[in-house]
């Protein structure tokens, strides 16, 4: 394609501020290590084409204000292809990260795997995939890019494997590329809007607003070694009185002109950038996931929005409070949901699993979680995404073991012993204090604050 921007062009609009670090030394030899025919040529020709020895070019950057290690795949030279060199060159950059401890942003236009060097250029795969996972273990953040086009090798390493995954408008990206692909393939699922609709991606990302948002994930997504204070705890977002009977927060709760949780993320954050889609396949547009800033300071969200929660939205859930584990930062979960979904598509998908997932990222999570049940919490569904002894609640929300109209059918009651159901289980917000399951009944801001 002709509007594809080289390794540097795609460098100078994302930063003016890049140093570019030296290539390693022992690149091999001329005819590659299968002493391919012809292969010395042809890397030559892509040199004198792009001006580059190989396919990626590596060095320091500053992004937004924020430093990192900077990565650009150059799809002119073989095609962006990985190669020895290119190997030697990603390893280099990631150990460049790990020793300066800085996050890794990747520009990635790769065509895959370069077939001139077989086997050996397959197994450079290994070596980014151990990389990543040093780095990770070190702690910084991975931020991916993925340009036209991003398939092979590339998408299943530095891509897919990235913290945060954007994508340019109408890239391509698969781990199959366009000549490998079945015939009848639906050519819409090789695309950056079809991978975020199946939860591949966090977000497509237009080449203008590109600098921003890449300077503002560096932001949210710093790693941070002292240990961060619980994420505050929002103002309720309504100055409703409590209820008086348990029906009358079942209703209250499940009215539809309360404050829901769209509206409480806008409150809380000066600054929003979600996270999206599980990276099996699914998305819940029912969970708002992401990172944000508080007052200055970055806070991780998960927040249901009245429906029930679908095992990708506990997944997601589970990746992002993970991601905020291992940077260092509060993590802030809003409960509203009448329960997880239980049709066949929700259990064939997992239910179990996916809800498991999400307890386990919460309990074992190093980093404070502060939550704040805005409206419905039914059954284990919500308490999947609830910190234990850092729960509060709001006077237009209740929590229950299960709601009142299934319980009232478990214990084979008549339809007019709902109501009374709904007393015995003791699930207003009141209750849920008094119970030890919540800390507070948080209230309104007053006017003027």
């Amino acid at each position: 394609m002709a509007d594809r921007l080289t390794a540097r062009e795609a460098i100078a609009a994302l930063t003016a501020d890049f140093t570019e670090s030296a290539a390693p030394a022992g690149d091999t030899a001329a005819d590659g290590p299968l002493g391919w025919t012809g292969y010395a040529d042809s890397r030559s020709r892509a040199t004198a084409r792009t001006g580059e020895q190989e396919s990626v070019v590596h060095g320091t950057a500053t992004v937004g204000g924020r430093p990192c290690v900077l990565i650009s795949f150059e799809f002119g030279f073989l095609g962006g292809s990985l190669g020895q060199r290119t190997g030697d060159r990603l390893e280099a950059a990631y150990e460049q990260a790990i020793t300066r401890r800085l996050p890794l942003v990747s520009l990635i236009a790769t065509g895959g795997s370069r077939m001139q060097e077989g086997m050996i250029a397959l197994t450079q795969l290994h070596r980014a995939a151990r990389a990543s996972a040093r780095l990770r273990a070190a702690g910084p953040a991975q931020l991916a890019v993925l340009r036209d086009p991003t398939t092979g090798g590339g998408w299943a390493t530095l891509g897919a494997g990235a913290d945060v995954i954007l994508a340019l408008p109408r890239a391509q990206i698969g781990f199959a590329g366009s000549r490998v692909r079945p015939a009848d393939a639906d050519p819409g699922a090789y695309t950056a809007e079809g991978q975020l609709a199946a939860g591949q991606i966090d977000a497509v990302v237009p080449p203008a607003g590109l600098p921003a948002a890449v300077g503002h994930w560096l932001r949210l997504l710093a790693h941070r070694d002292a240990p961060p204070r619980p994420a505050p705890v929002p103002a309720a977002l309504s100055s409703a009185e409590l209820p008086r009977t348990g029906w009358d927060a079942v209703l209250r709760a499940r009215s539809a002109s309360r404050p829901h949780a769209e509206a409480y993320l806008d409150a809380y954050f000066s600054l929003r950038l979600p996270l999206s889609g599980d990276r099996c396949g699914g998305t819940d547009p029912g969970l708002l996931c992401g990172f944000g800033l508080r007052e200055g300071e970055p806070v991780a969200y998960v927040a249901q929005c009245g429906t029930a929660t679908r095992p990708a939205g506990y997944r997601t859930a589970a990746r992002v409070i993970r991601l905020a584990d291992r940077l260092g930062v509060p993590v802030l979960t809003l409960v509203d949901t009448p329960g997880a979904a239980n049709d066949a598509e929700a259990e064939r998908a997992g239910a179990g699993a996916a809800i498991a997932d999400a307890f386990t990222a919460i309990a074992a999570a190093r980093v404070p979680v502060t939550t704040l049940v805005i409206g419905e919490g039914g059954s284990g569904g919500a308490l999947a995404l609830a910190a234990p002894g850092n729960t509060h609640v709001t006077a237009d929300s209740y929590f229950s073991v299960i709601a009142p109209e299934l319980a009232a059918a478990i214990l084979k009651r008549s339809p007019d012993q709902v109501r009374a159901t709904a007393g015995q289980l003791r699930l207003r917000p009141q209750d849920l204090v008094d119970l030890g399951v919540a800390r507070s009944v948080v209230q309104a801001d007053p006017p003027g604050r």
